[in-house]
């Protein structure tokens, strides 16, 4: 299963910030089980909402060139309140320091004013052909499949879908 955990960037400010929203459902799948009677994302996900913001600032900045992002370090991780269903979970990165296919982020979110998980982050990008050139393909597939996406969530000057 992969989960997308952005649905919408609404600010983006290329190689210095993004404020991404995740709108949360009691449809999501995982809400099942965590837990039974007091449904709430998972603070991993909402660590994982961290990165794919960072990934989508550090794609729109580099022009898609590379096709993977990772996340390389997570420090001092806060997690200060719960995501529940029909709740919407609010990211904003600002670039720390950008250099040699890394990016460290402080990130923050929020749920209805409140914190709700607050981070540093360090992102890596990288090219799957630079580890095995028989990965080319993979490259230029992923890379446009995230093109794809990212027309999706991003809609500049568009005031009406950021309320």
């Amino acid at each position: 299963m992969r989960f997308s955990l952005i649905d919408r960037i609404v600010e983006l400010d290329k190689g210095r910030s993004i404020t991404t929203v995740k709108n949360l459902s009691l449809a999501e799948e995982y809400l099942q089980d965590h837990f039974p009677g007091f449904a709430v994302m998972p603070g991993v996900l909402m660590v994982e909402a961290c990165v794919q913001s960072g990934a989508w600032l550090m794609r729109a900045t580099e022009d898609f060139k590379y096709s993977t992002v990772l996340l390389k370090e997570a420090k001092a991780v806060k997690f200060n309140s719960f995501v529940t269903p029909g709740k919407q979970l609010r990211v904003t990165l600002t670039t720390h320091k950008w250099g040699d296919g890394e990016c460290t982020f402080k990130c923050s979110s929020s749920v209805d004013g409140e914190s709700a998980v607050s981070c540093r982050m360090t992102l890596q990008q990288l090219n799957l052909r630079d580890r095995n050139e028989s990965l080319a393909d993979s490259d230029e597939f992923l890379t446009g499949k995230m093109k794809e996406l990212f027309r999706q969530l991003w809609i500049p000057n568009s005031d009406e879908l950021t309320a």
